[in-house]
């Protein structure tokens, strides 16, 4: 009688413990699903109005009337956006990739990489430790990082920026350090060649020797400011 009843008892707790194991698994799920559902919409509410607005450029020009209404969208959702995905970061610091997806780094990335420069300076400790970590690929920060220079006025080191120059009414590459050797650095943190990710990105052909002229002259006017 009393081996029944201790192998009763022995059943009950091993029954509540393995509910309690199986909640747990459960609430890491639901937790990990709603993460990755937030930056999804997050990513939506971000994308769609600027991927609208690039299209309408391309037909009506970047000073379009009709371009400006997407632009309008994006701005009010980003206002929203970039204040979610600070919370994220500073609620669980950078999320770990199993958490959020490859998808949420680019979401992240993303909406930081429109957020104004005191933010995103702000991100770039956290960016550099979450590459160190094995978080996020060293990509996302070389182009934070780009974006950086180029808003102060510096070149830019592996060419992802482009900028709309109002005097020629165009778009072109930011200048770029060392434009001969932009390639190489790009291999080296597994980024593929610059003629390669302008063309698809934004339909721009890549002219070295136009860049190098580019950034020269670039050099000339900032030592000039300077003096």
């Amino acid at each position: 009688m009393i081996r029944f009843i201790l192998a009763f008892f022995l059943i009950i707790t091993i029954s509540c413990s393995d509910k309690n194991k199986s909640k747990g698994v459960q609430h890491t799920v639901k937790k990990t699903e709603n993460l990755i559902a937030v930056l999804d919409t997050i990513w939506q509410k971000e994308q769609i109005p600027i991927r609208l607005r690039d299209s309408l450029i391309t037909i009506y020009g970047a000073e379009s009337k009709e371009a400006a209404v997407y632009q309008k969208e994006f701005r009010e959702n980003h206002v929203h956006n970039i204040k979610k995905v600070k919370e994220i970061l500073d609620n669980h610091n950078w999320p770990e990739q199993a958490i959020i997806g490859e998808q949420g780094n680019i979401t992240i990335c993303n909406v930081l990489q429109h957020a104004d420069q005191e933010t995103r300076e702000h991100y770039i400790p956290m960016m550099r430790q979450a590459v160190l970590d094995k978080k996020l690929e060293a990509r996302y920060l070389v182009r934070a990082e780009d974006r950086i220079a180029t808003d102060k006025g510096e070149l830019q080191i592996y060419g992802g920026q482009m900028k709309y120059y109002p005097k020629t009414k165009s778009f072109n590459v930011w200048p770029v350090y060392d434009p001969i050797n932009i390639d190489k650095r790009r291999a080296e943190i597994g980024l593929g060649p610059i003629s390669e990710f302008l063309k698809g990105r934004f339909d721009f052909e890549w002219n070295l020797e136009e860049q190098i002229e580019r950034t020269i002259q670039f050099e000339k006017e900032r030592l000039k400011k300077q003096e």
